[in-house]
């Protein structure tokens, strides 16, 4: 079949929960669109592994995969630097838009869903809030713990977000204090899962029983344990890591070597990540148990024949 021109090229996002598999699948996507005369390149949505020094701990392509398959907006952002979904959203589509003018096909990877969104519409982000407000929550935090600050949200947003979750809770406190309306993506849906995509999309969300993805996942974590991920959070902290980088997955948990807490949390995450998933419009959802990365990136192109005949 020949590439599809420029104008009707739908932009391919691949979302899912942590270890299933995101990478892989977009690498064998790639090669068969390269088959068929395509130019394709993977453009990351991942909140952590845009951060420079985090590649163990957020499980970024390898050099080895990027060789396969170009990636974009991977390890760019010092860790002492605080980065916005805002700030991604205007990068990612910046690197869509020129993606698609140049003929190349554009694959978003990735399990932030706010990024994700952010990447293929023009969501409307709330503003930082004043930098003094931040270092006073972030040292309320410290001293108080996550859980008194959730305790005194307002009923209708801590209702949305978990008393341990450091960093949403941090965000919601400074967003009330300051007298901002939290975004709706923190009321259970709301525009972040509403908004319509800028470009024609191939929404992708991947499934898995829990069984292989929960064995998944320990092979992921037990391979960052030994490929340095401690280290690597050692190295972060002392370089002044900020808020979300600290808030990684495992940050303090290898460092502390308890493994299993950080199996449970990534699972805990994964849970998360698939109910997001499924409020997002127009999602087609594909169960990848005992697929390999190649028949789950088969069927994925055949979902994209698909969408060019619909497409003015």
């Amino acid at each position: 079949m020949p590439p599809v021109p420029p104008s009707q090229m739908p932009v391919i996002a691949i979302f899912g929960p942590t270890a299933i598999g995101k990478t892989g699948v977009a690498i064998e996507l790639g090669r068969l669109l390269r088959e068929r005369g395509g130019d394709p390149l993977a453009i990351n949505c991942d909140s952590i592994q845009v951060y420079k020094g985090l590649e163990v701990i957020s499980g970024a392509a390898s050099p080895e995969d990027q060789a396969r398959l170009e990636h974009r907006l991977l390890s760019f952002v010092p860790v002492d630097t605080e980065y916005s979904a805002g700030k991604f959203g205007a990068a990612a589509r910046d690197e869509i838009d020129c993606a698609l003018e140049s003929g190349r096909q554009p694959i978003l990877v990735g399990g932030t869903g706010l990024y994700l969104r952010a990447a293929i519409s023009d969501l409307e982000m709330r503003p930082p809030v004043d930098p003094k407000l931040r270092t006073e929550v972030e040292s309320e935090i410290e001293s108080r713990g996550p859980e008194a600050l959730h305790a005194e949200l307002p009923d209708e947003f801590s209702g949305q977000v978990h008393p341990n979750d450091r960093k949403r809770v941090a965000r919601l406190t400074e967003l009330v204090r300051s007298g901002a309306e939290p975004h709706p993506d923190h009321q259970g849906g709301g525009q972040l899962w509403t908004t319509s995509p800028r470009h024609p999309t191939l929404l992708i969300g991947l499934v898995e029983e829990d069984a292989p993805l929960v064995e998944k996942i320990r092979r992921r974590v037990d391979s960052m344990a030994r490929g340095g991920a401690a280290a690597e959070a050692d190295s972060a902290a002392s370089a002044g890591a900020v808020r979300t980088v600290r808030a990684a997955i495992g940050f303090d948990e290898f460092r502390q070597g308890d493994l299993e807490r950080v199996v449970t949390l990534h699972r805990r995450y994964g849970r998360r990540q698939m109910t997001w998933m499924r409020r997002l419009d127009g999602i087609v959802v594909l169960d990848r148990t005992g697929l390999g990365d190649d028949e789950v990136a088969a069927e994925i192109l055949e979902h994209l024949d698909q969408i060019p005949s619909r497409v003015a």
